[in-house]
């Protein structure tokens, strides 16, 4: 009851938090700031109007340029052009606020550092490696492109998937009550609630069996869920913890480059991923947008081991502290696991959309059916090309998304690719029961993914995210059967849906679009 009463004063206060901590604020004063000294200029320096009127194309003319040779996406780099033409000072200051933050230089130069360091820690099988060439040219070349980013491909893993949340979490605690050595979590929200409450019970037991804990989350937990000192509550039951990019008010850029990812390492020796924060409303005991569909995977055997190596890599790079070798021993694995699997990850601060590629090459390699469960389809331009070349090659493509949004905009945006999407054959579904935040792909009964990244561009750019890559294993019947049973449950989008679109709806999508890139 406590912390109920805790999490809902912390919840009212989170309108309030929001404004304050948030780009917001900034983003308002700063539109009516440019209004006011426009009308000053117009009123008080009427002569001087044409030098300043020349000097601001100026400054637009050599913003657009910079903008546009910038080695960012198109479609981001035409919403800026937007902006800064339709408001030259503020659209130019705003860009440097957002974009050019120092401090997210500093934190790339940390993580490369840190990836370097941990490089001698990624094992390879050359035999297996040579062995994929053989049977399967595709796969191992998209093997070869995670190597290349960091990611090693592993057998003797076993994979159970959880096609709802409830199910991630009864077994997230049984795992957690095994611990003998350490655990490591990551997650982007953690919140005072019943789920909470009883993992950190589990977890502050095991301290005190002299087990390890290592907790991270987010900075924007603490702007609805969490209080500001609860890294130092934590610390004092025994558990270390790190929060990623702290909220500071006013001055945050925070909705850039979070970390959304979510992973938790037990012993090295199994390790869980996919779309399952820990909030009560992910595993469907306080629900707010109906039933909340969600997946995850857990892997035990070798696998394990690039995700506590994923999770230390990211915990190093806020703090130096460079030990690898007593959590990265070998693990005993499953000798007799079916199947391949790559856990990865993707960074908005290396220039190379890992999250984006995957999709991609399965699209392209898809070759009787692709199905895919989203939160948001909020596509640019590749990714939608992808889609609807599939389709038009006659693979079958279905995507199920939620049918009742979180976002309105997020929904409006994405009725934005009906017509299209509907017109190449592609099955869209909405998911009747509520909200659809699973994140995975599944290919020909031959490869899936599970984890943290939205068909959106947040997640194929500017977050920390991140993965599990499955490769005929078993546990693809188990998802296939979950999308029959949620496309079962779903309603079917037809053209009628898309004619019966209200102007309003119509408008809102086609404004909301010239800024989709950046929300």
């Amino acid at each position: 009851m406590a912390s109920e009463f805790r999490g809902e004063r912390l919840r009212q206060r989170h309108p309030l938090r929001r404004l304050i901590y948030g780009r917001s604020v900034i983003v308002i004063l700063g539109l009516m700031l440019q209004f006011v000294l426009l009308f000053w200029f117009m009123v008080t320096l009427a002569e001087r109007v044409p030098a300043l009127l020349g000097g601001t194309a100026v400054l637009t003319a050599v913003m657009l340029c910079y903008v546009l040779n910038t080695r960012s996406n198109p479609s981001i780099k035409l919403s800026w052009c937007f902006i800064i033409a339709v408001l030259p000072v503020f659209g130019v200051v705003l860009y440097l606020y957002i974009q050019l933050d120092i401090g997210h230089r500093l934190e790339q130069k940390q993580l490369q550092k840190t990836l370097a360091d941990s490089e001698k820690y990624i094992r390879d099988d050359p035999a297996l490696l040579d062995q994929l060439r053989q049977e399967d040219g595709d796969f191992y070349n998209l093997a070869a492109y995670l190597r290349r980013s960091g990611f090693s491909v592993h057998a003797n893993t076993d994979v159970t998937y959880f096609p709802v949340g409830e199910d991630k979490f009864a077994q997230m605690c049984i795992e957690l009550e095994k611990a003998q050595k350490f655990i490591f979590l990551e997650y982007f929200f953690i919140g005072i609630s019943g789920m909470w409450d009883q993992i950190l019970e589990i977890l502050r037991r095991k301290v005190q069996e002299g087990v390890e804990v290592r907790v991270m989350y987010d900075g924007t937990s603490t702007i609805a869920y969490l209080p500001h000192d609860y890294p130092q509550q934590l610390e004092k039951m025994g558990i270390r913890c790190k929060v990623f990019s702290p909220i500071r008010p006013l001055a945050s850029t925070h909705y850039n480059n979070r970390d959304h990812r979510k992973i938790l390492v037990v012993d090295g020796r199994t390790a869980f991923t996919g779309g399952v924060n820990l909030l009560d409303r992910y595993i469907n005991r306080k629900p707010v947008f109906g039933h909340w569909k969600d997946t995850a995977v857990m892997v035990q055997g070798e696998a394990a081991r690039s995700f506590t190596l994923m999770f230390l890599q990211m915990w190093n790079a806020l703090e130096r502290e460079p030990v690898y070798d007593q959590y990265l021993a070998p693990q005993s694995s499953a000798p007799f696991a079916q199947g391949c699997v790559i856990p990865y990850a993707d960074s908005p601060l290396d220039r190379e959309n890992v999250g984006e590629m995957v999709y991609l090459d399965m699209l392209n390699h898809a070759r009787r059916y692709i199905y895919i469960m989203t939160p948001y389809l909020i596509l640019d331009q590749e990714m939608l090309t992808a889609i609807l070349f599939a389709a038009k090659r006659g693979v079958d493509v279905r995507i199920v998304l939620p049918g009742i949004p979180d976002k309105k905009y997020a929904y409006e945006l994405a009725k934005n690719h009906y017509p299209e999407l509907l017109e190449a054959g592609v099955r869209l579904y909405q998911y009747t029961p509520g909200f659809v935040h699973a994140k995975t792909f599944l290919s020909d009964d031959r490869q899936a993914v599970v984890g943290t990244i939205n068909l959106d561009y947040r997640s194929l750019y500017l977050h920390f995210e991140c993965a599990a890559y499955l490769y005929r294993v078993p546990a693809l019947r188990d998802i296939k059967a979950d999308f029959e049973d949620t496309m079962a449950k779903s309603r079917l989008v037809t053209q009628e849906d898309v004619k019966k679109r209200t102007l309003r709806s119509r408008l809102a999508g086609a404004v909301l679009k010239i800024a989709a890139p950046l929300m």
